[in-house]
């Protein structure tokens, strides 16, 4: 079961560092393809805002599909998308296969944490997700650097290396991951998209939302932020995002322990709580390296434990529609990547270089506030599980029958 959780994870880290790469070769990108930084920088945008919207597009068309037909079809998508960025000529060539890759990314990601859950018990599914989602947390910290480092002459050479780490996830999963649950009958469209109607779920995916928008409003920028104690060298600012890379890793681990015992509850609001204080403190602390480190270390290990309880959350609310809610949670996430870059400049030029962070402070208060009143406990025996948290969360998990534990895409119901 291990590996074949690691080998999801693969697929993971491919797309993580295919979608985070860009911004380490955009420079050699606009001298190659005879663009701006800023225009060239689009394609950031256009890979979060592609994934945003295919996301549940795919998850609702590829319903009947089984699993391990999905995950191929969207690695050869992906794999092949990032091969033909690397062959691009000009600039619209290579805005459109980034729009082919975040499909193959947005039909990928969902479904690999839907399977990740029916491959170990139900007291385990908060660390497979950990595992899957730990491949976008190491790419931050191994995945982004390497790339960066193979095409610091040729930004082609790093897009070659997405299509290896593609192919690899490709060839692991295609020996290994067999025997999956079946999809049940899929319903159609319309029903599949009822979800969506749901206040609960509305609410879920705007903390999904906010929260992203939060965390990357600064680490876009985070350059800027701890130029203080970096100086402008270079050194020191690639310290403080390794340290923030291994800290995403470990958050990751954490979150997913911490959702299986404590609950969603308990990790959305200490999590988010400890990502408000840090990002307020970062411009009285990030005058030193010490302070700087401090921060590189907190704030990743509070935001990544967050986002393994995102999905689970979501995941919770509809247990026979965990794979489309999931993408729902994936589309949340990258809309919230992808407006952060505006909400992060106009930060800048409002409260200027010392104080934007102070904006992440407030759109992370206003997810745990938001977090707060739509998990509030139920009472026994109240309808759902959604928003229980600490003991009273596993206890009713744990007293559903297993087919209420099974979508019908093969996804249990995440423990909330």
């Amino acid at each position: 079961m291990r590996l074949r959780l690691l080998l999801l994870a693969l697929g993971t880290f491919a797309m993580g560092t295919d979608s985070m790469v860009m911004a380490g070769i955009l420079g050699l990108i606009a001298r190659d393809l005879g663009v701006s930084v800023p225009a060239a920088g689009q394609m950031v945008t256009v890979f979060a805002l592609s994934y945003a919207v295919l996301a549940p597009v795919l998850a609702t068309a590829a319903a009947r599909w089984p699993r391990r037909r999905v995950l191929l079809t969207a690695l050869t998508v992906f794999t092949a998308a990032n091969a033909l960025s690397a062959l691009a000529p000009n600039y619209p060539l290579l805005l459109a296969t980034r729009v082919l890759a975040a499909a193959g990314a947005a039909l990928y990601t969902p479904t690999a944490n839907a399977v990740a859950t029916t491959l170990v018990p139900a007291e385990r599914r908060g660390r497979a997700l950990a595992t899957v989602l730990g491949g976008m947390t190491v790419a931050t910290a191994l995945g982004v650097p390497l790339g960066t480092y193979i095409g610091r002459t040729d930004w082609r050479l790093t897009m070659w290396l997405v299509v290896a780490l593609g192919a690899a996830a490709f060839l692991g999963l295609a020996l290994l991951l067999r025997d999956l649950p079946a999809p049940a009958t899929a319903p159609g469209l319309r029903a599949r998209l009822a979800p969506l109607r749901n206040g609960s779920v509305l609410a879920a995916a705007a903390s999904t939302l906010v929260f992203f928008l939060a965390i990357n409003t600064v680490y876009i920028y985070l350059g800027t932020a701890v130029r203080p104690a970096t100086g402008g060298d270079a050194g020191r600012l690639s310290l403080i995002m390794l340290v923030s890379g291994l800290a995403s890793i470990a958050g990751s681990w954490l979150g997913g322990r911490a959702v299986d015992r404590l609950g969603v509850r308990a990790v959305l609001l200490a999590g988010g709580s400890l990502a408000a204080l840090a990002f307020l403190a970062l411009p009285w602390i990030a005058a030193t390296m010490p302070g700087a480190l401090a921060y590189a270390a907190l704030s990743p290990l509070a935001g990544w434990a967050v986002a393994v309880a995102l999905p689970h959350r979501l995941a919770s609310l509809d247990p026979p529609n965990a794979p489309l809610l999931i993408s729902l949670n994936s589309s949340a996430l990258y809309l919230g990547m992808a407006t952060a870059g505006g909400v992060g400049s106009l930060a800048l030029t409002v409260l200027g270089d010392r104080w934007f962070p102070l904006a992440s402070t407030a759109l992370s208060l206003v997810a745990v506030v938001l977090a707060a009143v739509t998990t509030r406990r139920r009472p026994a025996g109240a309808a759902g599980t959604a928003g229980m948290a600490g003991p009273a969360g596993p206890a009713v998990s744990a007293s559903l029958p297993s087919s209420a534990l099974v979508s019908e895409a093969g996804a249990p119901a995440a423990r909330s």
